[in-house]
């Protein structure tokens, strides 16, 4: 679960780090890629999202203790 987790994880940290470009100068990830491979792309920040939102209190040092 470590190794999902970790994916989980910086897919997240790319999501945000998108909707930061997109915030500033209107331009993210999305128009790079294609159609096509933003949808799938996002589809997956957003699942990363959902699996960091249900597991975060076991797996979180300072939440659950889960170790990492």
């Amino acid at each position: 679960m470590k190794i999902l987790h970790s994916i989980a994880f910086i897919l997240v940290i790319i999501g945000g780090l998108n909707w930061l470009l997109v915030g500033l100068f209107n331009w993210g990830v999305g128009n790079w890629l294609g159609a096509g491979l933003a949808q799938i792309g996002y589809i997956l920040v957003g699942l990363s999202a959902v699996y960091l939102l249900i597991t975060h209190k076991k797996d979180c040092k300072m939440c659950g203790g889960g170790s990492l």
